[in-house]
Formats: structure tokens, C-alpha cells, sequence
């Protein structure tokens, strides 16, 4: 699934290519996609509608349009948004939806798996119930230690209401690169255990971000292309591979119903009591 790197980069790419266009129809063969209003009447009300801001909420996309109308955009677990002419990728060719643009262009969702949502809301009504965002000036360490509630650190950094934008590679990641046991519980983490996971996610999303996301199966940027992280990855999806800082063989197990790749001997995992 997309995550905050991917959102992110996709925003900017957005930002780039369709800032300031205007919606004149809209097509799909997915119709379960969107979700609010029914196609018909969101066919309707989407065309003319000038797109004059688009930002990132969590892993969501914002279009903010005229007429006080914002499109919600979730991508979910293999969506990801594709402007005109992009490179030729067999992941760029489930094409759900087509927004055609009054530049002549085309604005399309792709989607494997057709999980993606699609809504358009009155802008005053679009409310989300997010954490706050870990790459905001405003999210503090002290303010990181305020929202952690109880509960295994791996699952609480996903939980999107805990803190928005942060799943599953990227918790693995940070949880890696800050030496952190991802079953611990959070109210058993010393201070100095939580400043090394909240610094560490500061690094690992800017560094993500700034490489264009993680493309380990099917997400694209606007232009069709993958993102670089991968190469940067340390044990996400690195089972029985060498630990890059201490040569332990990575594992992988189950916290909840969610993968959980890491390092034993670095992240101090007692392996026969984790579960």
C-alpha cells in the first residue's frame, strides 16, 4: 500500500501537471470505485470543476476544486495515479478510471486490485480522523510521545489515527534503522527508545520521500516510473537475508494480521516469546 513517501511524491508530481485544470468528463469500467456520489451523479457534478489546490492528508489525496468541492483519492493497496503520455509499465496498465482534463490530457487511476476509493465531498463536510503527520514542524517528540497509545510499537505506528501516513515497510524500517523490538509495548519503551523510533521515522520518511517512495511491486509516480527506496530497504521483504549492521539472518512474523520483517539480534527479539 502506498504510504507517505508515495502519497507525498504523487502529490508533487500533481502539483506539477494538473494544478489549475479542469475537469471535462470523467470514464470508468470500476464503478465500485466511487464511492461517493454514485458515478452518474458524480459524472455531473465533477465536470467544470477547476482543480485549485491538492494536498496530503495521511495517505490520502485532497483535490480542493471550485465550487467549494474536494476529490478524496485513497489508493489503498495497489493504486496509484498516472498523468497522459506515462512510461509504459506492465503495473501501469490497469487503468480504472480516466479524468479527461480541458488541456487535452488524461489524469487516470491505475489499480491491480481495484480497492481504490474515490470521493467528492462539499470541502466544508471532508473530515478525516487522523494523527497528526510525523514530517509536520508540529509533530514534536514531545508531541509523538503524547499520541502513542498502549499497544505493540509496530502496530501503534500504523495506526492512522495514532499518527497519519506511516504502514507497514516503513514501520519495519524505522523500527530496523532505531534498533527497536517491534512487539515491545509502548509503555514499556524508555525515553531513550523513544526518541531513537521518533528520530528514526524523521529520517527514513524524508530519505523515502526524497527518493520518490518505495516501488517493491506496483506502486508509480504520476509519470509512470518506479521509486528508488527499495534499494535503500534493510529488512522489509528481506527474510533470511543477512542484517546489513550485524549479519543476523532477518525474520519475519505476524503482529496481528500484518507482516513483521526484522533483525533479532539488532532489534533484541526473544523469538519464543513474541507471540
Amino acid at each position: 500500500m502506498p504510504e507517505l513517501p508515495e502519497v507525498q511524491t504523487t502529490v508533487n508530481g500533481l502539483k506539477k501537471k494538473v494544478l489549475n485544470r479542469a475537469f471535462v468528463d470523467v470514464w470508468t469500467d470500476t464503478k465500485k470505485i466511487i464511492k461517493k456520489p454514485k458515478f452518474s451523479e458524480f459524472k455531473k457534478r465533477i465536470k467544470n470543476k477547476k482543480i485549485k489546490n491538492i494536498k496530503r492528508q495521511g495517505k490520502n489525496i485532497i483535490l480542493n476544486l471550485s465550487g467549494y468541492y474536494s476529490l478524496l483519492i485513497h489508493l489503498k493497496m495497489t493504486g496509484h495515479l498516472l498523468y497522459n503520455n506515462w512510461q509504459k509499465d506492465k503495473m501501469n496498465s490497469f487503468i480504472r478510471v480516466k479524468f479527461f482534463l480541458d488541456n487535452n490530457k488524461i489524469l487516470a487511476l491505475c489499480d491491480l486490485r481495484k480497492f481504490a476509493k474515490i470521493e467528492l465531498h462539499k470541502t466544508p463536510d471532508l473530515k478525516l480522523d487522523l494523527g497528526p503527520d510525523p514530517l509536520d514542524k508540529s509533530f514534536t517528540f514531545s508531541r509523538f510521545k503524547k499520541v502513542l497509545r498502549k499497544g505493540r510499537i509496530k502496530q501503534v505506528l500504523m495506526d492512522q489515527k495514532v499518527i497519519a501516513g506511516i504502514g507497514n515497510i516503513y514501520s519495519d524500517e524505522i523500527l530496523w534503522q532505531a534498533k527497536a523490538n517491534p512487539f515491545k509495548n509502548t509503555r514499556e519503551l524508555s525515553e531513550k527508545e523513544l526518541k531513537n523510533i521518533y528520530l528514526a521515522a524523521k529520517k527514513i520518511l524524508k530519505k523515502a520521500l526524497k527518493l520518490g517512495g518505495t516501488s517493491v511491486s506496483d506502486y508509480r509516480n504520476v509519470q509512470g516510473r518506479k521509486g528508488s527506496f527499495e534499494k535503500e530497504l534493510k529488512v522489509y521483504r528481506k527474510q533470511g537475508q543477512k542484517c546489513p549492521r550485524c549479519t543476523a539472518v532477518i525474520k519475519r512474523e505476524k503482529i496481528g494480521q500484518r507482516s513483521c520483517h526484522f533483525c533479532p539480534k539488532c532489534q533484541k527479539l526473544n523469538l519464543k516469546t513474541i507471540n
